[in-house]
Order: C-alpha cells, then structure tokens, then sequence
C-alpha cells in the first residue's frame, strides 16, 4: 500500500517523487539547488531552487503547467499524478512493485510461489508484510 503522503497534498506528492523516483542514473539532490539543476537540465525547463522549494514545502500550490510538465518527464510520471489521487497511488505502487525485484528484493523464485498461492495464502503474506513494514516504521521512529 502507498504511503498516505502520496495521495495528500502536492508538496506531499512532490517530495515522494523526490525521494522514490529520483533517476538512477543521478545522483540524489542535497538540497533544492541541486534538484532544480538538474530537473532543469533533463527537461530544459528553467525551474529555480525557489520554486522547488515552494513546491516541496506547500508554500506553493499552483504550479504553471510547465513547471507540471518537467516534474512530469523528469520523474515519468503522469501529469495527472500531480492532480488525482488515483494515477499518484498507481505510481506509487508501480514503483514500490519494481523495488521488490533486485539484489535486495525478491527472486523470481519468490514471486512464482507468491502466484501460485491461494486468495488466502496471498492475503496471509499481504497482512505480514503490512506488519512488517509498521515495525520497521516504528524502529526508524525510534532512532530519530
């Protein structure tokens, strides 16, 4: 299930982009600086650290369809991702789905045997990793 920030505000949306989409091939922004840099050199858009820092913060709301349009092709998401609950929580998954393959994640072993359960057998596993993930929140929680 998606983070609840996903489908809140367009601050909240924004900063998610930042932090789960960020391209691979680039590094993480340290600051609003380096994301307007480097949103600006992808997509050609001139976007100012200012404005990214309203956006992430909530101080802006409103953006200009342009500005929409480079998060947009940046991230590759949807336009629609930044307006309707529906298209930022099917990002959200579709990302988190992908994070689940990979050296960290699970083997195509794994998600065979993930297919062949039962209704039953896949909601069992659901409801632990559901579990499992309010633990690990917790324990992040906790070293803050």
């Amino acid at each position: 299930m998606p983070d609840e920030a996903v489908t809140s505000s367009l601050a909240a949306k924004i900063e998610w982009l930042i932090q789960n989409r960020w391209p691979a091939d680039s590094s993480p922004p340290k600051n609003n600086v380096e994301a307007a840099a480097a949103i600006s050199e992808a997509t050609r858009e001139d976007l100012s650290s200012t404005t990214v820092w309203k956006l992430r913060t909530g101080r802006a709301d409103n953006p200009q369809l342009k500005t929409l349009k480079a998060l947009s092709a940046f991230f590759g998401v949807p336009i629609g991702y930044f307006g309707d609950d529906e298209d930022a929580e099917a990002t959200a998954d579709r990302v988190a789905a992908s994070s689940l393959v990979g050296e960290s994640g699970l083997n195509r072993e794994a998600l065979r045997a993930l297919v062949e359960l039962s209704d039953g057998g896949r909601q069992l596993v659901a409801d632990f990793i559901i579990s499992a993930a309010r633990l690990e929140r917790g324990r992040r929680a906790e070293d803050l």
